[in-house]
């Protein structure tokens, strides 16, 4: 075992193998939106269908983060996250030779699988391997600014490799990029896991929170295409809300919990909370301005992915500083003051129409927000795993990556109702025949009211993280997640 006051000497260049996973995790999701519909019309998918490209990767990573994060504490966080890259890239190259729509949607499937293993394996192996506040503040600098820009760098990626090659090689480009960091991660990653008599699993737990997080994930997946009063939406969230009642009362009374209840004090809770709402408000953005760059604007692919290279600039200027300033001030302020900026700037993109400027209007506003978000995403990293005991880090990570997750999918599918309940309100005065003009204004409307929503949403966020996070900068020196290893 090794002393835990002893800091890795290999601990940058581990940071530079977990950051290229995140990414590559990251990056996936928006990666393949782009390739949609040149895969559509390759694998004669029906428009019907056609959701299960996205929604069967989220479906599966939300849906087993929470078991992820046990493994990854138990079987150990460096052999989960080799595992886990092996996993994805073998189902990333399934994806990109998919011969029909069914092994399509199961390579995606798998995909989420391994995802959800990856994700809390990589932010727990941040966790353990930066003891120094300090640096662990730059270490999640580096994570959270490639969280953030991910989904911005995956659409121009995804619109470069699908005008220049095929929409199969926007699978088949993690392939190379796992292998690339299995090769480096075997050397440079330290491995850390619980004491053998701590590594109980909890079976039943972990079947309940699984189909609970399933069900909820999918019933939302449902309400973004059938709304939310569907018989089918209803009993999904329903079946999976009960589920998780379920699995609470059950983790507060078994030996060894997955979830053990002990992380949710109110630094934490404050921190899973605000990370639910801001992607509840913010997540929706990618796929509105996506529609108005290259339906209202009439962008092509390429140009609607590098529309966002400000914004994905801006997050990692934003998330570089901030790590400097929160050892000085706290996560407190600085997440607070960074929700508030974010929700000033979807408040700006709000007040779009068709006929504004890129360089006037939409450019400034999406770098408002990114400098906001930036200092969210360390923040709420930090806070999130903060104190937390060497034992739980994996279940911690994992539910900041929940939070996140279902809070996306829950927010998304919700201001996409408001959008298209708005178009549909504002083009009913003109049908039969509206003309374009009337049809992209109607559509811009629709996206407007989600933005408004969305900065409320994220304002909301911001009052969450103020009065539940009272961490200040005296309390980041202080840490009882020993970075120990075994």
């Amino acid at each position: 075992m090794d002393n835990a006051s002893t800091p890795d000497p290999r601990r940058w260049r581990a940071l530079f193998v977990i950051a290229i996973s995140q990414l590559m995790v990251v990056l996936d999701a928006s990666i393949v939106n782009i390739a949609l519909p040149h895969a559509q019309a390759a694998l004669h998918i029906l428009d019907a269908n056609r959701q299960w490209v996205v929604t069967a990767y989220t479906l599966t990573f939300g849906g087993f983060l929470l078991l992820g994060g046990r493994i990854a504490d138990f079987v150990g966080r460096k052999r989960t996250f080799l595992i886990a890259l092996g996993g994805f890239a073998a189902a990333s190259l399934l994806g990109g030779l998919a011969w029909n729509q069914g092994a399509l949607f199961g390579a995606r499937a798998l995909q989420g699988v391994f995802g959800a293993l990856l994700a809390p394996a990589a932010l727990s192996l941040v966790s353990v391997t930066f003891t120094d506040a300090k640096e662990r503040a730059k270490a999640f600098a580096v994570y959270g600014a490639l969280s953030g820009v991910g989904a911005a760098i995956g659409l121009i990626v995804g619109g470069l490799l699908t005008q220049y090659t095929t929409w199969r090689w926007c699978l088949l480009v993690n392939t190379p990029m796992a292998v690339i960091a299995i090769v480096l991660a075997i050397p440079n990653v330290r491995e850390s896991r619980v004491e053998k008599a701590e590594a109980q699993y909890d079976v039943p737990g972990a079947i309940t929170a699984t189909l609970g997080m399933l069900s909820i994930v999918y019933g939302v997946s449902e309400a973004s295409t059938k709304g939310w009063t569907n018989q089918s939406t209803l009993v999904f969230i329903g079946l999976g809300l009960s589920l998780l009642a379920g699995f609470v009362a059950l983790e507060m009374k078994v030996a060894h919990p997955l979830l053990p209840l002990r992380l949710f004090t109110r630094v934490r809770s404050g921190a899973y909370l605000a990370g639910f709402l801001s992607a509840s408000g913010i997540f929706g953005m990618f796929l509105f301005m996506t529609f108005y760059f290259q339906i209202v604007h009439g962008y092509s692919a390429i140009r609607s992915g590098f529309s966002f290279l400000p914004f994905s600039l801006c997050v990692i200027v934003s998330a570089g500083l901030s790590s400097r300033f929160i050892p000085k001030v706290g996560p407190r302020i600085m997440a607070t003051g960074g929700l508030i900026v974010a929700s000033v700037g979807l408040f700006a993109l709000s007040t779009i129409t068709p006929g504004s400027s890129y360089f006037t209007h939409v450019m400034p506003a999406l770098m408002i927000m990114s400098l906001g978000l930036g200092q969210v995403f360390v923040s709420q990293s930090t806070t999130a795993l903060h104190a937390t005991p060497f034992h739980d880090v994996g279940a911690a990570s994992a539910m900041l990556n929940v939070g996140s997750q279902v809070g996306g999918s829950f927010g998304t599918a919700l201001q996409n109702t408001l959008a298209v309940s708005a178009t549909t309100t504002m083009l009913a005065s003109h049908l039969p025949y509206p003309t374009l003009a009337q049809t992209h204004d109607a559509m811009v409307h629709g996206y407007s009211t989600a933005f408004r929503f969305g900065s409320i949403i994220i304002l909301v966020s911001a009052v969450v993280f103020y009065l539940m996070v009272n961490l200040d900068r005296h309390s980041l020196g202080h840490t009882d997640n020993a970075a120990a290893t075994h």
